[in-house]
């Protein structure tokens, strides 16, 4: 039985052009001849050489791309120790308090959890620029690879872990050459959207950020201001790229990382 009415269908393509049709708009723009960016001119790339000959924008986008790999291989790093913790140890003194402060940024508004890391480094008389910026992302997003690891660990078979310690493994290896390698495929989504929550932060590196520490949204928000230009077109538009060239990256190594499984526990069935 056919459920998709005439309204349903308008609905959905009214929503997702709601979504999609503004960023079809700036790509389109990014490549236009003139200086104005409602009007077309005809089809150019001169603004993406212009970009790149624009140093503050590029020196925003060197600093936007080092926070953003560091901060999320940190973030992944300490939010699948997190995982592993809360999913393995179910008791312990302070579990409670731990899991809260994991999970608080999640609900917490980023202008709050912006101001009270500002009051923070204050405190400790830690001087804004690129390492406050990055403990702040790190901070977020640890919180994210922590949920998507542990959804994985909770439907974890942990009968393969205890084969591998029967037949002499110890508990690093196990991990190492076991566990690690079934929840890669969460790590990895865990680490990719660390990753986009760091390049697309504003608010946050805006409390968190010094002088020779702006991110490109802050330096893009900033001109913004005083009017959009086809070099801020040009800008969101790699960004854009690079953000869905590493989402399918991530969703073919996913794909061939869970045929692989398929086929290992066929073979494995067929050998008993």
């Amino acid at each position: 039985m056919n459920t998709w009415s005439r309204f349903n269908i308008v609905s959905v393509v009214l929503g997702f052009a709601f979504l999609y049709l503004p960023i079809v708009l700036l790509v389109i723009f990014s490549f236009n001849e003139s200086k104005l960016v409602t009007v077309w001119a005809g089809f150019s790339t001169k603004w993406y050489v212009s970009l790149f000959n624009n140093r503050g924008l590029m020196d925003a986008a060197w600093v936007t791309i080092r926070v953003a790999l560091l901060s999320a291989t940190i973030a992944t790093v300490l939010g699948t120790m997190a995982a592993l913790a809360l999913t393995r140890y179910t008791r312990f003194r302070g579990r409670l308090l731990f899991s809260g402060m994991v999970y608080a940024p999640l609900v917490m508004p980023e202008v709050i959890t912006g101001l009270s890391l500002l009051l923070l480094f204050v405190a400790i008389g830690l001087d804004r620029g690129f390492v406050t910026v990055t403990l702040a992302h790190i901070t977020f997003s640890m919180c994210f690879v922590t949920v998507v690891v542990q959804s994985r660990l909770l439907s974890f078979d942990r009968s393969i872990e205890e084969a591998a310690m029967d037949l002499g493994a110890t508990p690093v290896r196990t991990f190492l050459e076991v566990t690690l390698p079934v929840i890669a495929p969460a790590v990895l989504s865990g680490w990719m959207l660390a990753l986009t929550l760091s390049l697309d932060d504003l608010v946050i590196a805006s409390f968190t950020s010094g002088p020779g520490a702006t991110t490109l949204p802050m330096k893009i928000y900033s001109q913004v201001r005083l009017g959009v230009t086809p070099e801020i077109n040009a800008a969101c538009t790699i960004l854009i790229g690079l953000v869905a060239i590493g989402v399918i990256i991530a969703s073919i190594m996913t794909k061939r990382r869970e045929v692989q499984r398929q086929r290992d526990e066929q073979a494995a069935i067929a050998g008993r």
